[in-house]
């Protein structure tokens, strides 16, 4: 008997006194965790892709052995970031097209053009991205006759930066079969004085010549979204929400994800128009650890730099409004339809008169106190006398704040003073919402995370300017920015329950910082480095010394 006692003694001695093994314990860290409390820790575990506890160094280190233990060095971070408006296959294709991002003239747009033929003349198409002519002197729209010169036998397609329009040469215009103008429903054909078009098509336009643009299959598309995919890592993103893919689009994440050859988490919508949203619910929602299809994306309007935004009033430079991409009747009858499934809506939406439109039709299909977390996304122009309208309707406000610092120089040419008041107001919609989710509109503006952090709560572009921000009564806090970016994203997507905070049970998703963005001056936020980058507990970015991609 006595045996027996000391041998179950010696049991319960050893149970107690041995640790808990675990995959990675980090500690000596400043752990920001986004937790209700806005919590900071010093350390976590991690099991199974999972944080099982978090707490104090000395606590965490005693309770758990694991094969993996990172010293932090007194690192700050965070929950993995959440991009909550983003276009992967764009930036996938734009890595292998041409970057005419910050082009300042057409005449540079042709030397890229030139550049990048000399080196690719196999391509069957010369196919670019990025130009703004609000950065040109000449602010003027180019035309066909810039292109035609320089490449008379090769189509030329050349999206604006915010890919609601594109300038196209005559050859592209002759394999499209558009050698006239005609009306185009939620889009316009831009001709020349003799009414000929003159190269430059507006929103539902554009696909009348990009649909003949080769596409990417296969392996060779999996590599550019896996360049794509290392792009996102290096910036400390583990989540992204694709908004606005296609059916086949879609059948390719599905068959990618199935067997593991992408890694980072993807809440996808799926873009549809107004008159065959049945078309697209017969599959219902799909859900996966890293895949998510569970939203309808339509677009209501178009962009304010090419003047395709839907506005109450005439634009200040222009005798127009913009237009809506499809007529007020078939928007309320697909929100009739969608708001008796259980899909998410989530509508582009730039202008005032836009905003107006979605929103009350958000209302009389949805009512007041619905759960369903529909979306607008932009909310870019929203009148005053509608504003309250997100709280009324619990719509979530989808923003991108580095749009109001690439804007903001010529915003106002567009919507006059008075109106610019009522653009970009990102503390108007998240004192009625009560949360916002943060986005960047890559390949639109950059896709580094930090810097919608840095333009939500500084207000100046890179530069550091204008002196004392843009419109800073709309800043954002820190804490808000950085909630807007990790659990409230998740809140968006409906995971704020598995991820988007560190706490014990949720997806051990985190980023490892060089810099502590809740305190540093807010002129080192964008020069802020990521270290490390994990997702489910696998580090899928480490940067070494020479500050490259490790993918692990």
């Amino acid at each position: 008997m006595y045996r027996l006692l000391s041998i179950l003694f010696l049991c319960l001695f050893i149970r107690c006194t041995t640790n808990t093994e675990v995959d990675i314990i980090v500690y000596n860290a400043k752990v920001y965790t986004a937790d209700s409390a806005f919590s900071v820790v010093e350390a976590f575990a991690v099991k199974n892709g999972m944080f099982i506890d978090v707490g104090k160094s000395n606590e965490i280190l005693k309770r758990y052995s694991a094969k993996e233990i990172i010293d932090a060095e007194g690192k700050a971070i965070f929950p993995g970031f959440y991009d909550s408006h983003a276009h992967t296959f764009l930036y996938a294709d734009l890595l292998q097209q041409v970057n005419l991002n910050g082009s300042k003239s057409i005449t540079e747009i042709v030397q890229r053009l030139q550049e990048y033929h000399a080196k690719n003349p196999e391509k069957k198409w010369l196919v670019g991205g990025g130009w703004d002519q609000n950065l040109w002197e000449d602010s003027s729209f180019p035309t066909k006759d810039s292109l035609d010169k320089y490449f008379p036998d090769i189509p030329v397609y050349l999206s604006r930066i915010d890919y609601h329009a594109a300038v196209v040469n005559s050859k592209a215009l002759h394999i499209a079969q558009l050698d006239s103008a005609h009306q185009v429903e939620g889009g316009l054909i831009a001709t020349d004085s003799v009414g000929n078009p003159n190269g430059i098509l507006i929103d539902n336009a554009t696909a009348l010549v990009s649909r003949f643009i080769p596409e990417a299959v296969g392996n060779e598309l999996l590599q550019h979204l896996r360049q794509t995919q290392d792009s996102l890592f290096s910036v400390g993103l583990t989540s992204i929400v694709d908004a606005g893919l296609d059916r086949n689009q879609l059948d390719i994440l599905q068959k990618f994800y199935a067997v593991d050859s992408l890694k980072i988490r993807n809440y996808a919508m799926l873009r549809a128009e107004p008159h065959n949203i049945d078309r697209y619910l017969r599959d219902g929602v799909f859900q996966s650890d890293r895949l998510t299809i569970r939203s309808i994306k339509l677009m209501a309007d178009g962009a304010l730099g090419s003047r395709g935004a839907c506005l109450l009033d005439m634009y200040s430079d222009t005798a127009m409004t913009g237009f809506l991409l499809h007529a007020q009747e078939e928007f309320d009858r697909s929100l009739k339809r969608l708001a008796s499934t259980n899909y998410q809506v989530c509508i582009h939406a730039i202008g005032d008169s836009a905003n107006r439109v979605i929103l009350d039709l958000y209302g009389k299909h949805l009512g007041e106190n619905n759960k369903r977390r529909w979306r607008i996304e932009h909310a870019q122009i929203v009148d005053s006398a509608d504003i309250e309208k997100f709280k009324r309707y619990n719509v979530i406000p989808s923003i991108q704040p580095t749009h109001a610092t690439s804007d903001m120089y010529w915003a106002a040419d567009r919507l006059g003073h008075e109106r610019l008041k009522n653009a970009y107001a990102y503390r108007k919609l998240l004192d009625q919402y009560g949360k916002v989710a943060i986005g960047s509109d890559f390949p639109v503006e950059h896709f580094n995370p930090l810097y919608g952090f840095h333009a939500a709560v500084a207000r100046v572009d890179k530069e550091g300017f204008p002196s004392g921000g843009f419109q800073m009564d709309q800043a954002l806090t820190r804490e808000e920015a950085l909630r807007a970016m990790t659990i409230w994203a998740a809140y968006a997507c409906f995971q704020e329950k598995n991820r988007g905070s560190i706490e014990k049970g949720k997806d051990a998703d985190f980023v490892i910082l060089d810099k502590d963005i809740m305190t540093i001056p807010l002129d080192e936020l964008r020069d802020t480095k990521t270290r490390r980058t994990v997702i489910a507990g696998e580090s899928v970015f480490v940067r070494t010394d020479k500050a490259e991609p490790s993918q692990n």
